[in-house]
């Protein structure tokens, strides 16, 4: 941003020759053209205060308006240079309204006070003219990061909420990804404010457009505390795919759960994924979930020798959940095939327990056999169940 207001002050300094390639009807007055050469000389040899100066000398009764334009274009440059943001300021204000000041040199114009009235730290001019650059159809991705942050620096988390919320919101109307910084910016200002339903929307942003594990692991933290004991099992799912699963409990919580539902396949990789990631700290801990991986190798034996006898009377049964069942263990045991087709004839029967928890298992039997379109249709149809459908949207950014 810095550049651009040195850029449009060189052409301001140009002006003064007429070498700016734009028509200028008038020259200076004769009586300071001497005084503003000498302020124009000491600019390029990097002197402001000598540029300053002259200008100073150059000031008195019967300047034309031109000559005013010219000297506070010089003014501005050279006191922008030196540091005095606030005279550099003063200088090219006054000359927004100047007959002088073209259309085209505008949006350079209005930006450059945006971010010299920033760095002074006059947030409430920086935003006025950041929204004055908006609102003309010129305020780029600069002006409005500008101005989110003029609202973020003086700790006013409502606004810089509403704006990058609105920001965020027009980017993907375009059709465009949403600047990562204006996502940050967001998420940072919901969790000044304490506000759990725009802290989740904001880590659902972050990881839909800029996905990484730390995001993911913010967003499943949100899941955990709002989890039933229904949603459970398929909220570790995803944090075990999306490698948020960070404490040695979520292991064990999730192992337990997959014995408690018939799927010891599942409980088994579990703990050994525990183990595997040494998030069992104490001894006791490591002591307790042996016992449980011993558990759950004694049932993964045995449900294997019967699963496919248990697949013919799941299928000849009355009751969808026994066919769920099956399936879920084919997925424990990377069988995906046999898991899509006996979730699907359970869900067909239409009498289980939880249709919602039954298309998550089907879209991720679909996705782990490499069927991405059927996955997303599957996660699409997750109904009735606020944690559920969640947890299938994010399914389906994951697949995406």
């Amino acid at each position: 941003m810095k550049k651009s207001v040195c850029v449009w002050a060189a052409v301001a300094i140009a002006l003064v020759f007429n070498l700016s390639g734009e028509a200028v009807a008038e020259s200076v007055s004769k009586g300071i053209a001497k005084t503003l050469q000498s302020a124009q000389n000491a600019s390029k040899a990097g002197k402001w205060s000598a540029c300053l100066a002259d200008l100073r000398q150059a000031e008195g009764a019967g300047l034309t308006a031109y000559d005013t334009f010219i000297i506070n274009e010089l003014r501005g440059f050279c006191a922008f240079r030196s540091g005095d943001n606030a005279t550099a300021s003063r200088a090219y204000e006054a000359n927004l309204g100047s007959q002088y000041a073209t259309k085209a040199s505008m949006p350079g114009r209005v930006k450059s006070l945006m971010q010299i009235n920033y760095s002074s730290r006059n947030y409430a001019k920086a935003i006025e003219y950041g929204k004055r650059a908006i609102s003309n159809g010129y305020g780029d991705g600069d002006v409005y990061t500008l101005v989110a942050q003029s609202y973020y620096v003086q700790d006013d988390f409502k606004n810089t909420r509403e704006f990058t919320g609105k920001w965020i919101a027009d980017q993907e109307k375009r059709g465009q990804v949403p600047r990562q910084n204006a996502l940050d910016l967001y998420l940072t200002s919901c969790l000044k404010l304490k506000d759990e339903a725009c802290t989740s929307a904001g880590f659902e942003k972050l990881v839909s457009y800029y996905p990484n594990p730390d995001a993911w692991a913010n967003l499943m933290t949100s899941l955990f505390k709002t989890g039933t004991e229904s949603s459970m099992l398929q909220t570790y799912r995803l944090a075990t795919e999306v490698g948020a699963m960070r404490r040695g409990d979520d292991y064990t919580e999730m192992a337990q759960l997959a014995l408690e539902q018939g799927i010891p396949g599942e409980a088994q990789a579990a703990i050994e994924a525990g183990f595997a990631r040494k998030a069992f700290p104490t001894q006791r801990d490591i002591d307790r979930n042996n016992r449980l991986l011993a558990t759950a190798k004694t049932k993964v034996a045995a449900d294997k020798a019967s699963l496919a006898q248990a697949d013919r009377e799941a299928a000849a049964g009355k009751a969808g959940d026994a066919d769920l069942r099956v399936g879920q263990a084919y997925m424990s045991y990377g069988q995906y095939p046999q898991a899509v087709t006996a979730i699907q004839r359970g869900i067909a029967k239409g009498n289980v327990a939880s249709l919602p928890s039954a298309q998550i298992s089907l879209g991720l039997a679909q996705f782990k056999a490499g069927n991405k379109a059927e996955a997303l249709k599957a996660f699409k149809a997750v109904k009735g169940d606020a944690n559920l459908e969640r947890i299938a949207k994010l399914w389906s950014l994951r697949v995406k």
